[in-house]
């Protein structure tokens, strides 16, 4: 447990952490080690769910709890075929918190809610905040244009307390937070927490190679690609990203193919459950089919780097915080340090500023 003072907030209220951190949902990255970790620190961490098959996941809740007390959660794609199974595995399980990257529908959120299972959205626009909340979404993750991944165009210092003023839940601020000024920044907005990818993606708990790690701390720039998977997507600049961009036609689409196949090995999904998926993906993004088999690129070209060690071949999500990341702290080392400089900051906006004119 954190030796670090607690600072309560709505968050650590709402799901019972000691800390308001949250570690994100990352696939390939946050597996039982991290978000146990992270959990028995304090923060609330969160299984990356959508690389794991349903049963590889309740092998990764039960040994979640093997490592520690604390509540954790696990992340969902809302747009899975398995959806309503996954989601009857946490109830079962008795797990604390549901995200999920995607809106799910308000049966699933009622579902949730009716077992006493938390529900967190993540989004990157007011108007999906206001569905979810008016939905039943007990709080909202909110990711600026800052973050890794999936990301969209606004900086979380315009879209944070445009948010918040929204909707009457908490709302979690992601994309950009590596540290407790931005903790006490983001509170300051009106959030009741941050989430961080890529500041615990790069702790000495995750386990992402040790090469892929040293290739993060030197790293100075992201960017922000569609030839991944059709859709904005912020990653580090590479070679095979800048391969990626080259790419074009027939070319990009049969990679494309061959990585769809590549993922129903590794998932242990069906042809038929990867139709339905994609489909499902069509309807709710209004992407092409083209754009559709595309998304198979992420969980192969991110299994390459996070779990194979491939930075050649494989590409890596990253938050344009990652230039001020310079240490691989343990996740207990890294929540006392952001606390005790959250409370630092606070004691300097609690002392009166000096009269220049004294």
């Amino acid at each position: 447990m954190s030796a670090a003072p607690p600072l309560p907030t709505a968050l650590t209220r709402l799901v019972g952490c000691r800390h308001p951190i949250v570690q994100t949902g990352m696939g390939w990255v946050a597996g039982p080690r991290l978000v146990a970790a992270t959990a028995e620190a304090g923060g609330l961490g969160i299984l990356g769910s959508a690389t794991m098959t349903l049963d590889a996941l309740a092998s990764a809740i039960a040994e979640v709890r093997a490592r520690t007390t604390a509540p954790f959660g696990v992340n969902l794609r809302a747009d899975a075929g398995d959806a309503r199974e996954r989601i009857g595995l946490l109830i079962r399980e008795r797990v604390a918190v549901a995200s999920f990257a995607l809106a799910p529908a308000p049966d699933l959120i009622g579902r949730l809610k009716d077992a006493g299972v938390v529900v967190i959205p993540s989004v990157g626009a007011v108007r999906h905040a206001e569905q979810v909340a008016a939905w039943g979404a007990d709080a909202v993750l909110v990711q600026g244009g800052e973050g890794g991944g999936h990301t969209g165009p606004v900086a979380s210092t315009v879209l944070l307390p445009q948010v918040v003023d929204a909707v009457d839940v908490p709302v979690i601020a992601a994309g950009g937070y590596v540290d407790g000024r931005g903790l006490v920044a983001a509170l300051a907005y009106g959030a009741a927490g941050v989430a961080m990818g890529t500041r615990f993606l790069l702790t000495s708990d995750s386990t992402v190679p040790d090469g892929v790690k040293r290739r993060y701390l030197a790293a100075t720039q992201t960017v922000v690609t569609r030839q991944v998977d059709g859709v904005p997507h912020r990653v580090l600049r590479t070679d095979r990203v800048d391969a990626l961009e080259r790419a074009r036609g027939a070319g990009r689409l049969l990679r494309a193919a061959r990585n769809a196949a590549a993922f129903r090995r590794l998932s242990g999904a069906t042809w038929p459950g990867l139709i339905r998926d994609g489909a499902a993906l069509r309807r709710s993004g209004g992407l092409s089919w083209a754009q559709v088999l595309m998304a198979a690129n992420t969980p192969v070209l991110l299994r390459a780097a996070m779990v194979e060690g491939r930075t050649d071949l494989g590409v890596m999500s990253a938050g344009q915080a990652v230039a001020a990341i310079d240490d691989l702290p343990s996740c207990a080392e890294l929540i006392d340090r952001v606390m005790a400089e959250a409370h630092e900051a606070l004691s300097r906006l609690n002392t009166p500023f000096a009269d220049p004119a004294a």
